[in-house]
């Protein structure tokens, strides 16, 4: 589906993609990680024909640098940094609607789910909206239109725990899709890709299939009961959507499976007021039909991720 061959981009003599050769095929959900300065939005941006290189890139048999408008019909794409934008939100979408393919209604959808009032930032200048709310509108707009490829770049850069929630859940739905998502949090994106690869210098140094071990639309049930109630971990758990319960000393709500890991650190930094602690996978249909719930944490804060 996408074939880079050989790909070198130079900015001021320095170096930044050095003969990069990767392919992608149809089914590939790739995590591209790498350290600040690897080549990964380069990379991306070489993708979308935004970059002159040497070498060859193709997508779904066309190069981008040539035909960009057949390239950009097959990508929606979730920049890292938003941009400088003036036309309204609803503006924005309706020109993303014709221009690429899909409806507003479901781009509004989308960022409803996400916690967004689109009645509120509708008639407002995109670059007047906050960096959350920017972030939402940009993901609303990529996964509410037609796509074959999703290319993300940081894509919770600015979103809430429950936005990211949410955003997994969306991702989760469209596993169907070729995806690129260029992150610094491996153990986020984990549940979601089956490929990691990692850039350094301009290079591929590692390219690996993973086993897709969570299921990305897994949703784990999680009871915390406190010693005592305390502010700060309510502040903390309120976040994620958990309701309190007993005061404050019970909470109680569910970590999408991608999330669980990041969600077991933030536990972590209360260990010293946790009494109990328990994670229950999403209940799981078998082949024989029977009704399947597997354990993910057990009780008095044995936390197994």
């Amino acid at each position: 589906m996408i074939e880079l061959g050989a790909v070198t981009k130079v900015f001021r003599r320095q170096r930044v993609l050095d003969g990069l050769t990767l392919s992608i095929g149809a089914g590939d959900r790739i995590a591209l990680i790498g350290a600040n300065g690897a080549g990964k939005t380069t990379m991306i941006r070489c993708l979308l024909g935004e970059y002159v290189h040497d070498g060859s890139i193709t997508v779904n048999g066309r190069r981008p640098r040539h035909d960009r408008h057949g390239v950009l019909g097959d990508i929606a794409f979730v920049p890292q940094m938003p941009p400088p934008l003036k036309m309204p939100v609803r503006d924005l979408m309706r020109f993303a609607a014709v221009t690429c393919g899909g409806r507003v209604g479901d781009m509004e959808e989308i960022a409803v789910r996400l916690g967004l009032d689109v009645g509120e930032v509708g008639p407002k200048p995109f670059h007047k909206l906050s960096g959350g709310q920017k972030q939402k509108i940009l993901v609303a707009v990529a996964l509410g239109r037609t796509s074959r490829v999703l290319i993300l770049d940081e894509p919770t850069a600015n979103l809430d725990p429950a936005a990211r929630r949410v955003l997994f859940g969306l991702l989760a739905e469209r596993l169907d899709h070729g995806m690129i998502i260029s992150s610094h949090r491996l153990e986020e994106i984990s549940g979601l890709v089956n490929r990691v690869v990692e850039l350094d210098h301009g290079k591929v140094v590692l390219d690996d299939r993973v086993a897709e071990s969570v299921d990305p639309g897994s949703m784990q049930t999680c009871t915390v009961t406190l010693d005592l109630p305390d502010p700060a971990f309510a502040n903390a758990i309120s976040e994620w959507g958990f309701a309190a319960g007993d005061g404050g000393v019970m909470w109680r709500g569910e970590v999408p499976g991608p999330d669980r890991i990041r969600f077991l650190g933030m536990i972590t930094r209360y260990a010293g007021i946790l009494k109990t602690f328990e994670m229950t996978a999403a209940r799981h249909i078998d082949p024989s039909g029977a009704d399947v719930k597997r354990t993910a944490a057990g009780a008095n804060g044995e936390a197994s991720p």
